[in-house]
């Protein structure tokens, strides 16, 4: 006969649900933070990048009418223009396809953490479960 102190199944049942009910709630809010902190940082990284592209492209612009006017010197200026930007449109097709190819990659964005963290949950669940059955 089983002593007082033993729980019936169906309040084992009952805790269980509670419990995983619980750890899901957690997961799930684990996900949410871990997530939003990489939005943030994503959002930071982008501004940034943003601000040195925009330079970038000053610096750029400066260096183009450089390049178009020392070509202007041996040829006719609209000439040397027309080459440098037949240049320019080729290179940024190239970074174009490669940008589209890293993305690729890089997708999709999941929380990393709190997946391990629900499978290690799942995983140790599954073991007790066994051991109370046998």
């Amino acid at each position: 006969m089983a002593s007082q102190a033993d729980p019936s199944t169906k309040e084992l049942v009952k805790e269980l649900s509670e419990q995983t009910a619980t750890l899901v709630r957690k997961e799930l809010a684990l996900a949410q933070v871990e997530l939003k902190e990489k939005g943030k940082r994503f959002g930071i990284g982008g501004g940034l990048f943003g601000g040195a592209g925009l330079l970038a492209l000053y610096g750029l612009g400066a260096l183009v009418a450089a390049i178009i006017m020392l070509l202007g010197t041996a040829i006719a200026s609209w000439l040397s223009a027309l080459i440098i930007a037949v240049a320019l449109f080729a290179i940024a097709g190239v970074l174009a396809l490669t940008g589209k190819e890293q993305v690729q990659k890089g997708t999709p964005p999941k929380p990393e953490q709190a997946i391990d963290s629900t499978n290690e949950d799942v995983r140790y669940v599954r073991e007790h479960a066994r051991g109370r059955a046998e």
